[in-house]
């Protein structure tokens, strides 16, 4: 597992790679991932856009919880790079 992560930040893919586990991450804990159309990460913040108001509008009166799961799951994924341990994912943001 080791050099799996030494050949992705050697090889420069790491933050590439960290967006897919993060997307992952949000896949797995929101319960959201069929409506869920865009997903986008940068500089600590997670844009995720979902094909339902309905479902967008239950899930922003959760963001706060959903956020802290994100992170927690990430702090437990072994293929993910870096220090999940202070919250990769900063900000949520839901349209």
């Amino acid at each position: 597992m080791e050099v799996l992560k030494e050949m992705l930040v050697e090889g420069k893919a790491g933050n590439t790679h960290n967006s897919f586990r993060i997307f992952a991450a949000w896949d797995s804990v929101s319960g959201a991932s069929h409506y869920t159309i865009k997903r986008f990460f940068r500089d600590g913040k997670l844009y995720i856009t979902l094909s339902s108001s309905v479902i967008c509008s239950q899930l922003s009166m959760q963001k706060d919880v959903l956020l802290r799961k994100v992170n927690n799951a990430l702090a437990g994924d072994d293929l993910y790079i870096g220090n999940a341990v202070d919250g990769p994912v900063k900000e949520l943001i839901l349209k």
